[in-house]
């Protein structure tokens, strides 16, 4: 078998092969096994979720803060970000406080939004919306900085105006730098939608998470982690899809 057969079957395995080794010590007794359940212990709770409706409830609305918050953040960052990395002077007034902004974790907003939004969506959208801006922005703002000056000389000397430099010129040539920051901003979504629910809602894959470790059911536990990374490895698989066919000449 060559090397490439053996990567295949290596990613084949993989998952198999961990779930194998989590039943195995879970049932070991080397550790506590209403602590750490087996794999089994988990899927029966989410099949009993899922039987109930409970579970696409919970998924339901999950997925749609994660991409309510991930849309209106994206947007919004791409727009500016095309525009703090084009003119130095939106640059020079903006950058700075993004900067400052930036490093702050969604998750210390919690006590402010439930203040500001009270529970209301509105919050749990803010909040991803906090995570995926400053990330892609982060990533637009680069990549308009580093298109060829070349090319933008040459489209100035045909006459190219402004608004059609920035759309058939900067636009495409720092897309792949921006779907990059896109692809990382839906991690980072998924992280952030942990701290939205648990700012105080009534239904959502991590608010059961918090319901259950209140009342010690850890297969509920660790399947709402299995469903979040479940979701969030689909959604960037599905993107990375997308994305090989938008930004083909990268």
């Amino acid at each position: 078998m060559n090397a490439t057969g053996w990567n295949r079957t290596a990613g084949f395995l993989s998952v198999p092969l961990f779930l194998g080794v989590w039943q195995f010590v879970s049932l070991s007794g080397l550790v506590n096994i209403r602590l750490f359940p087996p794999p089994t212990v988990v899927m029966d709770a989410l099949w009993h979720s899922a039987a109930s409706g409970v579970l696409w409830t919970d998924l339901a609305m999950s997925v749609s803060r994660v991409v309510i918050g991930y849309a209106a953040g994206a947007a919004m960052a791409i727009a500016v970000g095309l525009i703090t990395g084009r003119y130095a002077l939106a640059s020079c007034l903006l950058s700075p406080v993004f900067q400052l902004m930036r490093p702050i974790p969604p998750v210390a907003f919690v006590p402010v939004v439930i203040l500001w939004f009270g529970l209301s969506e509105y919050g749990k959208w803010f909040l991803v919306f906090w995570g995926v801006f400053f990330t892609v922005w982060m990533a637009t703002h680069l990549g308009v900085q580093r298109v060829d000056e070349r090319l933008i000389r040459a489209a100035r000397c045909l006459g190219t105006p402004e608004r059609k430099l920035i759309r058939a010129i900067i636009l495409p040539a720092a897309l792949p730098v921006i779907f990059v920051g896109l692809r990382n901003a839906i991690a980072v979504a998924f992280y952030t939608l942990v701290a939205a629910e648990l700012a105080g809602t009534f239904a959502g894959v991590a608010y059961r998470i918090d319901l259950a470790q209140q009342n010690l059911q850890m297969g509920q536990m660790l399947g709402g982690l299995v469903v979040l990374g479940v979701v969030s490895a689909i959604a960037d698989r599905g993107f990375d899809a997308l994305a090989r066919k938008v930004v083909w000449w990268a």
